[in-house]
């Protein structure tokens, strides 16, 4: 689940395209976490479900942020073999409550069966259910006005297993313009740690500067995505022409 693995980094690498080497390259430095940008990225179906089929049989996890708050899109990543889900666009507890039902199997929420990879492509028992409901992480995100306003609501949701934050577009909502790591984008996440920590569900955020990785640890974000394959491929030819 989101718990940190004993030994292992608590940090991520974000994905916008299915780059496997890049999986292989940072599998070898010591990452364990890849989230996948569906709703932004470059990514086809045949191409993802290779991709997730490399993070799982390295023995990493996977997390995609889906293309948007619909169920099928929900599903498609979790038939892939995907240990969660991110979910953007979320407003307050009732559209999450409607939303996140697509990452769980009835009778608490409406998951729809697939044979595909995490049922090892073959009939299940009613065990399966249980056990992929409770392996499942539901993310919903908190990247807008409404969500933050009803964070404590949206944690309480039994189709709800932590939180991931979008700063950029929760700044945006909150009528601040562009993120910009100021006091008042600090104060948002403070409330939705503390709201995290009272409901005992993890939240976890993109921390790409010294100050925002500094403040999820203080704040015990359950882990941090560091690196994106955009920035990681900036630095290394910005650092290859300097030189």
């Amino acid at each position: 689940m989101s718990e940190n693995m004993p030994g292992v980094s608590p940090h991520a690498v974000w994905l916008s395209t299915p780059h496997h080497q890049m999986v292989e390259i940072a599998f070898g430095l010591g990452c364990r976490r890849f989230v996948l940008d569906i709703e932004h990225g470059y990514f086809e179906l045949d191409a993802t479900d290779k991709l997730i089929a490399l993070i799982r049989a390295l023995g990493a996890r996977v997390h995609a942020k889906v293309l948007g708050p619909e169920t099928v899109a929900i599903q498609q990543a979790l038939d892939m073999g995907c240990h969660g889900v991110i979910i953007p666009h979320i407003g307050g507890v009732d559209h999450a409550r409607a939303v996140t039902a697509a990452a769980k199997y009835p009778p608490n929420g409406v998951r729809s069966f697939s044979g595909t990879r995490p049922a090892r492509y073959d009939a299940v028992t009613q065990d399966y259910y249980t056990r992929e409901d409770a392996a499942t992480e539901c993310l919903p995100m908190v990247e807008s006005a409404e969500a933050l306003a009803e964070i404590e609501a949206i944690l309480a949701l039994e189709t709800v297993d932590g939180v991931f934050v979008g700063p950029s577009d929760l700044s945006l909502s909150r009528g601040r313009g562009a993120y910009a790591r100021t006091e008042a984008d600090f104060d948002d996440l403070r409330r939705i740690a503390a709201a995290a920590r009272a409901a005992g569900k993890p939240w976890i955020m993109p921390a790409w500067a010294p100050v925002e990785r500094d403040l999820a640890r203080e704040l015990g974000a359950a882990w941090q995505v560091t690196v994106d394959e955009y920035g990681a491929l900036w630095t290394g030819i910005d650092a290859g022409l300097k030189a």
